[in-house]
């Protein structure tokens, strides 16, 4: 009597039971994968082929070698060989030719390539050119922009504006302090469309413009305190009269520091004399282009975002209004800015990034 070549018997790890069960729960497992975890299982516990593929619906041949495959290789046998795929159809070199004009080269009349511009220039689809780029990381649509601070005294400015930040001097406030200049009262030439289920909220393009005005920010490191000023300019004059409001303002038993940029109204003869004339108060410049390094910058960008570039204003006063009030919300419960950044990280980084442009 025959009784046919003998099933190999399936036993299961409990590393592998247990990887074969997440598998079969996870949801974006793929189905085929999961299908062949749930034919294992079955077999571990004592089906036989013709059992398991009447409950998977595969045919017996597929069982069989997924038994066989499963005996071999273990987990590996769940998942799809790597296929060959179609022989290509472009050599190394012409491949090493499209990276070639891509880096070295610019199409006449424009300054970079695009899919189709490279595909005419080379004789394949763009399709083609698209996968090439993709493969060596190219995109050609893409510029960023960079600006390097020239000051001579760059490393030293940095630890000193950092060593503010991380170190603060006792029985002393340290304030950021600068100006957003010229911000403009528009209002809407239509109403604006609020926010309504499954569409946002809407605005015109166009508008009608009704004046500017100057903020003055002075920003607390240690607390998230605003201190502002409204002006019509943003002159010696009127930074003159800021600093006035900040010494009222502020307690007389602390010395100030001040963060600044390198704006020519902070430097004027009559702000160095007026500086001299209050020593408790020192100025302390950040390098040349490097706004990022003053943290009021930071609130600057979060009062455009949060109350004036989405909204419609009719007047000056409605502007000056809307920003002080901004403001006063703000001073209720103030936050700091967390910064965490050494100054040897900075200038690492920084020196980092120009060794990449060499």
């Amino acid at each position: 009597m025959r009784t046919g070549r003998p099933t190999p018997p399936i036993i299961l790890t409990t590393k592998e039971r247990a990887r074969l069960e997440t598998i079969c729960r996870r949801t974006k497992t793929p189905q085929n994968e999961a299908t062949r975890a749930r034919v294992i299982l079955n077999l571990a516990e004592g089906m036989n082929n013709k059992a398991a593929c009447a409950k998977a619906r595969l045919c017996a041949q597929t069982v069989g070698t997924l038994r066989r495959r499963f005996n071999q290789v273990r987990l590996e046998g769940l998942f799809d060989l790597p296929r060959s795929g179609a022989p290509r159809k472009i050599s190394d070199e012409k491949i090493a030719e499209v990276v070639r004009l891509t880096l070295e080269t610019k199409p006449k009349q424009a300054t970079h390539w695009s899919t189709r511009s490279m595909a005419a220039r080379c004789g394949f689809s763009n399709e083609r050119v698209h996968r090439i780029w993709s493969t060596f990381g190219l995109q050609p649509h893409r510029a960023e922009t960079f600006q390097l601070s020239t000051d001579p005294l760059f490393v030293e400015k940095v630890c000193d504006v950092v060593g503010l930040y991380l170190n603060p001097p006792e029985n002393a406030l340290v304030l950021c302090v600068d100006e957003k200049s010229q911000i403009q009262a528009l209002e809407r030439s239509q109403p604006i469309f609020p926010l309504s289920v499954n569409q946002p909220e809407r605005y015109t393009s166009d508008y009608f413009r009704h004046g500017t005005i100057s903020l003055f920010a002075a920003l607390d490191v240690a607390s998230g305190e605003v201190y502002a000023r409204c002006q019509k300019r943003h002159r010696q004059k009127e930074f003159l009269l800021f600093l006035k409001q900040l010494e009222e303002s502020t307690p007389k038993d602390l010395h100030i520091h001040a963060v600044l940029d390198n704006y020519a109204a902070h430097k004027t003869p009559k702000v160095r004399l007026w500086i001299a004339k209050h020593p408790r108060w020192q100025l302390h410049f950040i390098p040349t282009h490097s706004s990022w390094l003053n943290q009021v910058e930071r609130f600057f960008a979060k009062i455009t975002e949060q109350r004036i570039r989405r909204d419609s204003f009719r007047s000056v006063k409605d502007l000056r209004e809307a920003i002080l009030n901004y403001i006063k919300h703000h001073n209720r419960n103030p936050k700091p800015f967390t910064w965490t950044a050494s100054a040897e990280t900075i200038l690492r980084k920084v020196e980092h990034f120009c060794k990449s442009l060499t």
